[in-house]
């Protein structure tokens, strides 16, 4: 049974006093955050208003009826409500009003309710399954729809029954040529629709998936990363400013573990093991994954906790936008002509440290903690490519001694 949570308030029009000093009630139906508002067609002396009980006060016989009204569209309402429930089929707002007003609750659903659908069970899901950040995509996803929506068809909102293919298309293109997002943005904005699409098929709402003649494409995506000449300038390189220090080795340190800024910023005395080979180990679960990530501690990276390790914490505290600002000045007074963020220390770590010294693309597709190898290979081919040509120069200077 569907336990979404369902409000009842009744408020009070002050702003629309008429003649005879009285002003209508509007009732507020909410169903978790999804709001819909209407008259009662009951009007009222806003003294006699009690908003904290809900009634009209004192008892009298004008307040007495007053109050026995309000309480049958209360009941009525609520009898809507758990008649849709018992349904056990998704249900909105605008459908507990239409059950209470006696219509026939409408089977076309829009793309603005099955967002909220979508986005409502996602909200529960936060620390289980999924996370702020990914339901804050969704959010943006459907505020780019409805701005598509209202640019193209001078709507608020659009029934799915009508979307074809065409709308996809156009779609697309108006996050070219209006939002002007790059390839990565628009292609990542569509999956994202393309799940609520996928749901609305799923629930019946939607006959039919037109994204399955719809041929998106995968924009190939450039792996950014530290050279080892670039990671060994930045290694010698002594900043002036503390906390660019400070930020500069902590990069450093992920450069040489693969962890995440969150892993970064939450790592405990207690994520360091002793490992079966008696060698000192990195234990983590990803927050992004919810996957154990065990990686051995390189020496590099002990060295930069032992200068920095208190009681209190393993390394300095910085927030991440903060973390990305200082890199950038980092990469400008190091003399490295990439946009520093933190993500590249991972990235860094699977290439420059990892794959360019030999190690197994099977081992580093385990140690990122990828779902199989080819999306390791995918990424790291540019380094695997420069390995090969240096095996062959070293093969060529051999064979010509011969």
């Amino acid at each position: 049974m569907n336990t979404m949570k369902l409000s009842i308030l009744f408020l009070l029009r002050r702003n629309r006093t008429n003649e005879k000093g009285v002003c209508a009630i509007e009732c507020r139906i909410t169903l978790d955050k999804q709001r819909k508002p209407f008259s009662t067609g009951i009007f009222i002396n806003p003294e006699y208003w009690n908003a904290s009980k809900q009634k009209a006060h004192p008892p009298n016989k004008g307040n007495n009826q007053i109050n026995t009204q309000l309480s049958l569209i209360k009941q009525e309402i609520n009898q809507a409500f758990l008649y849709l429930q018992v349904q056990e089929k998704e249900f909105s707002v605008e459908d507990i009003y239409s059950q209470f007003k006696g219509e026939n609750v409408k089977l076309d659903k829009s793309i603005k309710e099955m967002f909220h659908l979508h986005i409502s069970k996602q909200e529960k899901l936060i620390g289980i399954s999924t996370t702020k950040v990914s339901v804050a995509k969704f959010y943006q996803t459907q505020a780019h729809i409805l701005s598509f929506i209202k640019k193209k068809y001078n709507r608020s909102d659009y029934l799915l029954k009508d979307m074809s293919m065409a709308f996809i298309t156009e779609f697309e293109f108006y996050l070219k040529t209006e939002k002007r997002f790059m390839q990565n943005t628009i292609y990542k904005t569509l999956q994202r629709f393309r799940q609520i699409v996928k749901l609305s098929v799923a629930l019946d709402y939607l006959p039919k998936d037109p994204f399955l003649l719809y041929k998106g494409k995968k924009p190939k995506k450039e792996i950014i990363f530290l050279s080892k000449d670039e990671l060994r300038n930045l290694e010698q390189h002594q900043f002036a400013s503390e906390r660019l220090q400070q930020v500069a080795d902590m990069f450093i340190f992920c450069c040489y573990t693969g962890l995440a800024y969150t892993e970064m910023a939450t790592l405990k005395e207690s994520n360091i093991q002793v490992g079966f080979d008696d060698n000192k180990w990195l234990y983590i679960k990803r927050q992004k994954t919810k996957k154990s990530y065990e990686v051995p501690l390189l020496s590099k990276a002990s060295d930069i906790l032992d200068k920095y390790r208190t009681e209190e914490q393993l390394l300095p505290v910085v927030s991440n936008q903060r973390f990305n600002s200082y890199l950038k000045e980092i990469a400008e007074i190091a003399g490295i002509d990439k946009i520093l963020t933190h993500h590249i220390a991972r990235k860094t770590f699977a290439s420059t440290i990892l794959l360019y010294n030999n190690v197994p693309m099977e081992i580093v597709s385990e140690l990122l903690g990828h779902s199989e190898i080819g999306i390791t290979q995918q990424h790291y081919a540019k380094i695997v490519k420069e390995k090969i040509s240096e095996e062959m120069q070293n093969l060529n200077s051999k064979l010509s001694l011969n």
